[in-house]
């Protein structure tokens, strides 16, 4: 009150007070006290607090991998790859690992949609069905437009689907197309398909910009494949230790693993093709009149570098693989030959067993919008395409969509082309659905629903099979064709057998042929048409700047903008987050005086968009790189607005969808760029690149390991004032093979959902309070223009005389007797006097309650999930929810030791080496970490060390 005196007994009572309050609202419970309903009668399969696990199958369209589903008491929480597929090995990417916080995303569509207003699905099935049965009347164009689909069963059911109404047609679209390589390979081969790239059994791969490690074509198989042949120890004896050389724009993650790396423009990469096939037809003494129509001239710059490429080839015959990543068909065609040349196919590549990856047909997609614009679509149906977005002419599409009388959606979220079509119909996530995959020939996986549909979504199946009026039951279709037409079994009882089996594995291989590919003809005529219509565009790209686009390896093609994880995910390579950029190389930034964040505009007709400069070292000079998958205004709270959408920057050309141009400073040069005024801050988890002859990371070289010499200090063991310690039972430790690791970013996602890490934003990690426990160091070395790239794979150490754990005054971080340092949560008091004492940096600090843990108002920071009750679903009960003010950090997963440890006891048996498996070793694609007991000599930990 004002005026009042206060005495000396007010204060005694207002303080006694306040302090009451802390104590009573942060006792026993942080959050308030809510009352659960118990099982009336509980599931046999269900016991509370104990997993289970089921098989599925991952697919987005683009990306492809055989999983198993943790799931608590119903609740899925965490993916695994399937280590009993033959294609994925048991290895996962980002994508896959953050795939299932998708299934939480509040943002994901509820309910269908008449004209964006909720109706139920009789109101929606039947108008549905009353428009398709005129169209049927009228004989009526029907075209689907549908991502990439490799379900058997999904496939018949469009087949059927098509009988009932004629002049129907399926027509595949993929964003980031391979497009070329299916219609070279059906120009020379006859056969429409991606080859299987068998990395494992090459000497030699030479990569012209695809980036087979991130994001091309089947990465997670790749990576495995590639890691084994990398391995010295399992290779060295044979000396077949796999080369590779890879000729780029931007240093992706493939060009940053490389032996040798060349940074070159993209008009350059089809020359230097041009060079290496004349040089391997000169070697073969084939050369002829093929040679006189390449010319000499056309990769002069890098003669010798190709003369010894090409050398290195021949003595790798039917041992080596040529790819590129370019969708000119002309260019796919020149590697084809190259591969023939060299014998590979039916070696190290096999096109008799192909992949279904990228079924896309660019050329397909313009003709349905001609279709569209002369009024001869009478019905579209849109099949997880969003088209509003990632075509490059955005506007064309919406015109001719409202050409079409019927317009229908099914999607998972109500998206950009979603608001265009008058009928929308969500779609279950794949976690909610019954499906099958045929990812390559004769290899085959199944998904199954771990959790009942979250919102009033229907699975795309259901929505033909009804709207052919036939039953809404998915599951007893797709049994059935499977009984009938693959497995081929009359037997009911054999055919069930079969069946469980399959859903229990998650996978299914039937033998395939081995016969070798068809021969190349004509040989002559084919490549020559090929290099005469190259010829004449490479000379006028000479001298001018090039444009890059490239899908991202977080967001990929933006259809994960959405999920937080993914936004936070630094780029292996920038270590940028959270945006895209324009990035340059160090030299082309000084001579145009570009300092990294000022922003530079980039149009292209009617559209541009404004775009911050990285400076990026090992960028080929003279070129621009922007990633794909930005700029969505639909994709929900967390991908609204983030970056800016580089789709209306492709080109469509000779038949196919180009992510390359030129840029200059005039309209007539293709993208324009012009330098403005404004700066922009790019949010980083690294900022120091450099080594600085500090002994990080020690290499040596294959001839080093050859003679028996190792990157070690021998420098003897230091003295400490510290005791030793003793394990009598476990010691728990961990080795990463850096020479395996190849900087993915599966482990830092895999982390992130097994230990409910929080994502904290865009302006948090700016002020580098990012939260991940495990992060993947990225440094140079050399020169700029072309540096070495190295990865270290960095969490808590775990030391035997951790210097966090002296200088805690509460004694939060202490060691247990199995060789882990110990982080006690409800005894920090957030002095962060263990954050400054670690040498690693590894240990980091709740400045917010990120995730509700908290129940004192006003302490939230919620930015981004964990905000309603369906996507904090997605936390794992095994490990606490950090409130504010609380240091965390790497565990060695503890959660996982316990509970083998406990299954252990109750069998009555010894731990088994390999039982326990931490998160991000289980994630790892190319198994570059181990874990185990260091106490067991026979451990494949202990014999790493």
């Amino acid at each position: 009150m004002v005026g009042r005196k206060i005495t000396r007994r007010d204060f005694i009572k207002t303080v006694g007070f306040f302090i009451s309050s802390a104590i009573i609202a942060s006792g026993c419970r942080r959050i308030p006290v809510q009352k659960i309903v118990p099982y009336v009668e509980k599931p046999k399969e269900i016991t509370p607090g104990v997993p289970l696990w089921y098989a599925s199958t991952f697919f987005d369209g683009l990306e492809y991998c055989s999983i198993t589903v943790k799931t608590i008491e119903g609740r899925p929480i965490k993916i695994e790859g399937n280590e009993l597929s033959t294609v994925t090995f048991g290895g996962t990417s980002p994508r896959v690992q953050a795939s299932i916080l998708g299934l939480y995303d509040s943002d994901r569509a509820k309910e269908p949609m008449i004209s964006r207003k909720r109706v139920e699905w009789k109101e929606i099935d039947a108008e549905i069905i009353e428009e398709l049965k005129k169209i049927k009347e009228n004989r009526g164009k029907i075209r689907i437009l549908s991502q990439t689909i490799i379900s058997p069963s999904t496939k018949k059911i469009l087949s059927d689907f098509a009988d009932y109404y004629p002049n129907t047609e399926l027509i595949i679209y993929d964003t980031c197309s391979a497009s070329a390589v299916l219609e070279a390979n059906k120009k020379c081969f006859g056969i429409q398909a991606i080859p299987d790239y068998m990395f494992d059994k090459a000497n030699i791969v030479v990569s012209f910009g695809a980036d087979f490690l991130g994001t091309w074509i089947s990465p997670v198989e790749y990576a495995y494949k590639y890691s084994l042949a990398r391995k010295p120890e399992e290779n060295l004896a044979r000396n077949k230790i796999l080369k590779h050389i890879q000729f780029e724009s931007r240093l992706s993650l493939t060009g940053s693993n490389a032996d040798i790396r060349v940074p070159v423009k993209p008009s350059d990469e089809v020359k230097i093709i041009l060079g290496l096939l004349n040089n391997l037809l000169k070697i073969s003494s084939n050369n002829g009149k093929l040679g006189d129509i390449i010319g000499d001239k056309m990769s002069s710059e890098h003669n010798e570098v190709l003369s010894k490429i090409a050398l290195e080839l021949w003595a790798n015959r039917s041992k080596s693989i040529v790819i590129s990543d370019s969708n000119d068909i002309n260019v796919q065609i020149l590697i084809n030959a190259i591969n023939l040349i060299l014998n590979n196919y039916g070696n190290t590549i096999d096109l008799n067993n192909p992949c279904y990856l990228r079924q896309g047909i660019d050329s397909g997609v313009y003709r349905l919008i001609e279709e569209m614009e002369n009024g001869e679509v009478s019905a579209l149906i849109l099949y997880h395409v969003n088209p509003v977005y990632s075509f490059p002419e955005p506007e064309r599409f919406v015109n001719a969509l409202r050409k079409v009388p019927l317009t229908i959606s099914i999607s998972n979220y109500f998206d950009e082309t979603a608001e265009h079509v008058k009928y929308f119909c969500p779609d279950h996530h794949y976690l909610e659905s019954w499906n099958d995959a045929e990812p390559k020939k004769g290899h085959y996986s199944f998904s199954q629903p771990v959790i009942g549909n979250l919102f009033n979504t229907r699975q795309g199946q259901e929505s033909f099979l009804l709207w052919m009026n036939r039953s809404a039951d998915y599951l007893t279709y797709m049994q059935e064709h499977w009984r009938e037409d693959i497995l081929k079994v009359k037997n009911e009882e054999d055919f069930k057998r079969i069946w469980i089996e399959c859903l229990e594995k998650g996978v299914y291989e039937v033998k395939t042929s081995n016969k070798s590919v068809r021969k190349y003809r004509p040989t002559y005529e084919i490549i020559a048409d090929a290099v005469n219509s190259l010829k004449p565009k490479l000379k006028s790209l000479d001298g001018k700047i090039e444009l890059i686009l490239y899908q991202d390896i977080s967001v990929s093609d933006g259809r994960y903008a959405n999920n937080p994880w993914l936004q936070e995910l630094p780029d292996p390579i920038t270590k940028v987050c959270w945006d895209n950029y324009v990035s340059v190389s160090p030299e082309f930034a000084l001579e145009n005086n570009l300092k990294q964040g000022d922003v530079v505009k980039l149009s292209y007709g009617r559209y541009a968009v404004d775009l911050p400069i990285f400076i990026q070292p090992g960028q080929a000079y003279g070129t621009f790189a922007v990633a794909l998958g930005y700029g969505r205004w639909r994709a929900g709270k967390i991908g609204n607005g983030v970056g800016a959408n580089a789709f209306p920057f492709i080109i469509y050309e000779d038949g196919t969808f180009r992510y390359s141009a030129t840029v200059g400073r005039d309209f007539a040069d293709g993208v324009r760029f012009e330098k403005t005024v404004k700066s922009y801050k790019l949010a980083q988890t690294q900022l120091h690149s450099e080594l600085e002859g500090r002994p990080i990371i020690k290499e040596m070289t294959l001839e080093d390991l050859k003679n028996g010499k190792l990157a070690r200090d021998h420098t003897g063991e230091g003295l400490s004032f510290y005791p030793e310690h003793k394990y009598p039972i476990h010691h728990w430790g961990m080795v990463i093979d850096l020479n395996a690791c190849i900087g993915c970013g599966a482990c830092v996602i895999a982390c992130q959902v097994e230990n409910n890490i929080p994502v904290v934003g865009r302006e948090e990690v700016l002020n580098a309070r990012e939260m991940h426990w495990i992060r993947i160091d990225r440094y140079y070395l050399g020169d700029p223009k072309n540096p070495k790239v190295v990865f270290q794979p960095m969490m808590c150490q775990h030391c035997d005389n951790a210097p966090c754990e002296a200088v805690c005054p509460v004694s939060a971080t202490m060691h247990s007797s199995e060789g882990i340092s110990q982080q006690i949560y409800n005894r920090c008091i957030g002095v962060r006097f263990c954050l400054n004492n670690c040498p690693y940096k590894v240990r980091r600090f709740n400045w917010y309650d990120y995730t509700g843990a908290d129940s004192f108002s006003g302490n939230e920071h919620i930015i981004a999930i964990m905000d309603d009750e369906i996507e904090r679903m997605v936390l794992n009960p095994d490990v606490t929810v950090r409130s504010r003010g609380v240091t965390e950090k790497c565990t060695f997963c503890i959660q996982r030791i316990q509970a083998g440890k406990l299954k252990a006891k109750m069998e009555n048996r010894k731990l088994k080496d390999g039982e326990i498996k931490t998160a991000c070793q289980q994630a790892c694609p190319t198994k570059a970490i181990v874990f185990g007991d260091l106490n067991d000599p026979e451990s494949e930990v202990s014999k790493k060390i």
